[in-house]
């Protein structure tokens, strides 16, 4: 299926910044893209500026610190890209916190940052299974543990989404 122009910039956007990152000890890139294509994949009908904002998600995190990340999105992309990130720039640096609040119930936020855990959160099972000792691998992350109680309470999400978790 040909993809919305908007996606397309993004996921220019994205191989751009993300060259040379990692995330979970595989290129940035892939995990923006599987972020996206799990959005897409549950929820077929998610508008461009969500699937564009999913690519994008760690842009922060990846931009170049000279550049006006805000005013560049903003322009590439219209107001609501921007919002997404900056929301889940702000979630992600709560759940580094003990005890991290809900973040929102902005919906697309929401199921941005739903898929992007959903995508780290597999990660993770894998490298788990995949290490000679999986109940080692886990105890040896104490942070993940503690954020654990923090997904079951979050707000109900979309059907298609409650049911990958």
């Amino acid at each position: 299926m040909p993809r919305h122009p908007l996606v397309r910039h993004a996921l220019t956007d994205a191989r751009t910044w993300c060259a040379g990152q990692t995330i979970d000890e595989r290129p940035a890139l892939a995990h923006a893209v599987r972020v996206a294509v799990t959005l897409t994949r549950h929820l077929p009908d998610a508008y461009p500026e969500l699937t564009a904002a999913a690519l994008l998600h760690d842009a922060p995190e990846f931009a170049p610190p000279d550049v006006d990340l805000d005013g560049i999105l903003t322009a590439r992309y219209g107001p609501e890209v921007p919002r997404i990130i900056r929301a889940l720039q702000v979630e992600h640096h709560a759940l580094d916190q003990p005890d991290p609040p809900i973040a929102t119930d902005d919906r697309p936020v929401l199921l941005a940052s739903t898929a992007d855990k959903v995508v780290a959160l597999a990660s993770l099972r894998r490298r788990a299974h995949s290490s000679s000792n999986p109940n080692a691998f886990f105890t040896a992350r104490p942070g993940l543990l503690q954020l654990l109680p923090h997904f079951q309470d979050l707000p109900p999400l979309h059907p298609r989404l409650q049911r990958i978790l």
